[in-house]
């Protein structure tokens, strides 16, 4: 026999079942995920490290998610234009970001000089390193120096000389390190800021910037053609390909080492179920043997981190470089 729910257990029942049926929201969105295209955005010019990594897992992401996976150039301010673009973006899983090293060295010195526009600890969801790709600096073949340590002795027994450093913008990797080594080496340099590395890269082509750097896969052309020159590696170790280019531990400024990677992140408050949807296909792309070839190719080692290895790169390079940025004061 059915019992007849009363007046005020009926109100009960249809909300319970309306709770329910709420909660039950992000994880059938997760299962149907992505149903549209998605927008991965570079806050990069085109043509540099990031740019390249970003379409070479976005085109094998686009590959085996059955939707296309868009690459979206924002450059400007040192990466925090298009990080802030994210960091304001739907929490749905169809914006994300490719970001690099800078990333935490901008977000320091942003927040040091209180304007940053969003905070790294609670604006960003991680998804996966992607690649380590090694940092280089670079100088015209002009500059009479074959490392770091030279470059120092020249400008110190040359006061003259007004050799400028290009970056690609305020609170930079190269920023960062080229202010770092002015004061461990006592010289002098004037910092010029570009808004990505394929800008720079061209002024320091043209010999109108004396010194600059990046992540190798922007300049290992150059590198190796000899339009270029690699005068020190800020990873760990010396760069297999280039085994001739000594680190800056080596060469006396272990406070400029500097490991390399490229990264993608969510907004915060992405729902965790696509999030691991997100990493999957990142760690896929970069382990499939075709894209491991073109990693190789242009000196990228692939990774696949889990998100609580890449928050905890990020938190190391923050603090690594947070006391320096503090004192550098910079603009």
């Amino acid at each position: 026999m059915t019992k007849h729910l009363t007046p005020r257990r009926q109100w009960l029942a249809a909300l319970l079942g309306g709770f329910f049926a709420l909660a039950a929201v992000p994880h059938a969105l997760a299962q149907s995920y992505p149903s549209k295209p998605i927008k991965m955005i570079v806050p990069f010019p085109a043509g540099g490290t990031t740019d390249i990594v970003a379409r070479i897992v976005a085109q094998r992401m686009t590959e085996s998610m059955g939707q296309p996976v868009v690459v979206d150039n924002r450059g400007g301010a040192g990466g925090a234009i298009g990080a802030d673009l994210v960091a304001k973006a739907a929490p749905d899983g169809y914006t994300i970001m490719m970001h690099n090293l800078t990333f935490p060295l901008a977000t320091v010195a942003q927040t040091l000089a209180n304007r940053s526009p969003f905070n790294v600890d609670t604006d960003f969801a991680g998804v996966s390193i992607a690649v380590y790709v090694p940092f280089m600096l670079t100088a015209n073949p002009s500059v009479p120096v074959k490392d770091l340590r030279e470059l120092a002795n020249l400008l110190r027994t040359n006061k003259s000389l007004q050799y400028n450093y290009g970056s690609t913008g305020p609170g930079s990797a190269v920023h960062v390190l080229g202010e770092a080594f002015k004061k461990e080496a006592k010289v002098e340099m004037e910092h010029v800021p570009f808004k990505g590395a394929a800008p720079l890269k061209q002024e320091l082509l043209s010999g109108r910037i004396q010194v600059g750097g990046d992540q190798l896969s922007s300049s290992l052309a150059e590198i190796k053609s000899g339009t270029l020159r690699a005068i020190a590696t800020t990873a760990s170790k010396r760069v297999a390909g280039l085994p001739d280019v000594p680190t800056v531990r080596e060469l006396g400024y272990p406070n400029l080492e500097l490991e390399g990677w490229n990264g993608v992140f969510a907004p915060a408050k992405t729902p965790k179920d696509i999030i691991e949807r997100l990493h999957k296909e990142v760690v896929a792309a970069v382990r499939h043997p075709d894209v491991v070839k073109r990693l190789a190719d242009m000196a990228a080692e692939p990774v696949g981190s889990t998100p609580a290895e890449q928050d905890a790169m990020l938190r190391r390079q923050m603090d690594q470089f947070r006391g320096i940025i503090r004192d550098m004061k910079l603009d």
